[in-house]
């Protein structure tokens, strides 16, 4: 095995900066609105402080659309501090707050734009007014366009709807933001008063668009495409593991300077055919080498299934790494993993990447059958030669709010869990698989008084 070196920890600092930034940015852009006649018009009452309110709404919605962007720009530094799950839970959270200011915006502007013009104010005759500034104010037909894509994402964002859509067809629409983003933007510039009137403000609104349009230029797609250039990843052979379950070993160039870590995953794109611009998230399931990377693949829609028939040489592209689930988050001591599935793949890069001591290490491998576990050949290994302990949990689930197998029913989730590991409490504990099984375990470690800063985890569902 080649060795690569080691990369240098995250500053810590960079979480807390990232926060103030974002923070920072809404309290400038409601300064801006006080001093760009807002508070004047507030303080006078009647429609004309509606209005203004509208107003307000309306560039905080901009905002938090435009740190929603940065959020999910995969700027390395925000990665890294946070984590892809934290992010795209800020994420979702930032853009259903951003809708919903922009639609009080929208309400706002209607009425307060029928009450100076004189028109009664009636919900009946809200359309009307409505589809009236849409043509006859500068813009406003681009950023109603921009809201229609807006509505399009945040209908498909819905829970109800995902869980209908299959990944691609979600993601595709989900590009639909930035159309909207783009298309709101002349409408802000041409007719905003809080543009119109200060060259402050136009300059400040610009260095944010251009930050969020320049993050997501270079880190969606300028690096991808240079780190794919310089690394020229191929297939080298695909391997079976256990039922379902298929490793794809790839070989490369200069994979030493390739900055990931043990339990970081990217989003692959094999260039096989039709269907190849999909990509698709997978963890390493080994320590990176200098020569080498592994994934392991479980078979569930289009796009992993097709990773068994890959041929040697296929050509692949790359985004990331990705992924706070490696060893910047261990303490050193005793640590304990619980893997679900397809779960074991990170957590199996990390059993070979930690430092901990011989015998320190426990894997809890659940699985519902025996034939779907994975990689029993180098388990053996760690065991014999690093002293990891396993503990297979095979069979059905004992219950849909449990993580134990119906063979452990006698148990309650906590009272298994401190069996496993009676000092459980003072372990590092990371956790990888679906997430109602993560969330029971979660839930056990926290009645076993394992404290939150000691339990790793990452969700990967979309």
């Amino acid at each position: 095995m080649t060795p690569r070196p080691r990369l240098s920890p995250t500053p810590t600092w960079w979480a807390d900066a990232a926060g103030t930034a974002a923070g920072l940015s809404l309290l400038v852009v409601g300064f801006l609105w006080i001093v760009n006649q807002g508070g004047r018009d507030v303080a006078g009452g009647g429609w004309p402080a509606a209005g203004a309110i509208g107003r307000l709404a309306a560039l905080w919605s901009s905002d938090l659309m435009l740190i929603q962007v940065v959020l999910m720009a995969r700027i390395p530094l925000v990665e890294r501090a946070f984590g892809q799950d934290t992010l795209a839970r800020w994420h979702r959270w930032t853009g259903f707050a951003s809708f919903q200011l922009l639609l009080a915006h929208v309400g706002l502007a209607v009425l307060a734009d029928a009450a100076q013009a004189g028109t009664a104010i009636s919900v009946r005759l809200w359309p009307a007014q409505f589809w009236t500034m849409v043509l006859t104010c500068p813009g406003m037909l681009l950023a109603t366009a921009g809201l229609v894509a807006l509505v399009l994402v945040v209908v498909t964002s819905l829970r109800y709807a995902r869980r209908r859509l299959r990944y691609e067809s979600w993601h595709l629409l989900h590009l639909y933001a930035y159309l909207g983003v783009g298309l709101a933007l002349p409408h802000q510039l041409w007719t905003g008063t809080d543009f119109v009137g200060s060259a402050v403000a136009r300059a400040y609104w610009r260095a944010l668009y251009l930050a969020a349009a320049g993050a997501v230029l270079i880190f969606r797609f300028g690096m991808p495409i240079w780190r794919t250039a310089r690394h020229r990843l191929r297939v080298d052979h695909v391997e079976p593991e256990a039922h379902g379950l298929v490793s794809v070993y790839l070989k490369g160039r200069v994979l030493d300077r390739l900055p990931v870590r043990a339990g970081q995953f990217f989003v692959w794109r094999f260039l096989d055919g039709p269907g190849w611009s999909r990509g698709n998230p997978f963890s390493l399931s080994g320590p990176p080498r200098a020569d080498q990377l592994r994934i392991t693949v479980k078979g569930l829609g289009d796009g992993s299934s097709r990773v068994a028939t890959l041929r040697e040489g296929t050509r692949v592209l790359i985004e990331g790494p990705y992924g706070r689930l490696t060893a910047e988050s261990y303490r050193g001591g005793p640590v304990t993993m619980l893997a679900c599935g397809v779960g074991i793949t990170p957590l199996l890069a990390l059993l070979w990447d930690l430092p901990y001591g011989h015998g320190q290490a426990t894997l809890v491998y659940r699985a519902r059958h025996a034939r779907e576990v994975a990689f029993l050949a180098e388990l053996e290994w760690l065991a014999q030669q690093r002293g990891v302990r396993l503990v297979p949990l095979i069979g059905p689930r004992a219950e849909q709010s449990s993580w134990l197998p119906a063979e452990y029913g006698d148990y309650t989730d906590t009272e298994a869990l401190q069996q496993i590991a009676p000092d459980i409490a003072d372990h590092d504990l990371y956790l990888c698989g679906p997430d109602a099984w993560t969330a029971a375990v979660r839930d056990a470690a926290r009645f076993a008084g394992v404290p939150a800063a000691h339990l790793h985890r990452e969700r990967f569902a979309w």
